[in-house]
């Protein structure tokens, strides 16, 4: 059975990142220099560093970064790291949070017509089980720390949710499941926009 988090040394969860990172890459759930990967461990979390390749990890130059912001060691972390840091304050037993540039997630984020509530309806049993409801945040421009708080405010109710124009954020209780959920966010969103327009069964959301 895999560890979890907890149970991994800071030098396992360098690994780690840097391993699942090149898988996300490879299977072209990420582009470029886009997304983050984030890790929380005992005195702060690790973050993927800021002008990356989630392809091309070095475990020694991951970011660490305090819960209260700072920069302790590594290259420079994401400048999106507040916003996973907004996600660890609202939901304190999640352990990871993925954010992504992926293809289909971030064409169903730019959609004028989409209920911001819950922007993908249920549409397989996977997608209730692992992603539950997903609501749109706002565009706000980068690095406009007013995004922090609109996502803060729905993490309180939710681990996965859209940034319009952007692309997904998810938490997770391992990096692990963090992934998980990240991946049948994308794969439902491709379901989506290849439905649109064809008369769908839809499934019911349970309570969040």
């Amino acid at each position: 059975m895999m560890p979890s988090n907890q149970e991994w040394s800071e030098r396992e969860v360098r690994e780690q990142i840097a391993d699942r990172g090149r898988s996300l890459f490879e299977r072209r759930f990420t582009h470029g220099s886009t997304g983050n990967i984030s890790v929380r461990i005992h005195d702060g979390i690790l973050i993927t560093p800021t002008d990356s390749s989630l392809g091309s990890l070095d475990p020694d130059r991951i970011a660490k970064v305090g819960f209260d912001g700072q920069h302790l060691a590594g290259d420079k972390p994401s400048k999106e790291a507040f916003l996973h840091l907004s996600m660890y304050r609202s939901r304190p037993n999640e352990t990871a949070v993925v954010h992504l540039h992926s293809t289909y997630s971030v064409a169903v984020s730019c959609m004028a017509e989409i209920d911001p509530d819950n922007v993908l309806p249920a549409i397989t049993a996977y997608q209730l089980m692992r992603v539950g409801r997903c609501p749109l945040v706002p565009f706000y421009a980068p690095g406009d720390m007013a995004l922090a708080d609109a996502v803060g405010k729905q993490a309180e109710t939710t681990k996965a949710m859209l940034l319009a124009n952007h692309g997904p954020v998810v938490a997770g209780n391992s990096l692990a499941g963090a992934i998980a959920s990240v991946e049948e966010l994308e794969e439902t969103a491709k379901l989506f926009l290849l439905l649109r327009g064809i008369p769908t069964r839809f499934l019911e959301h349970p309570p969040t």
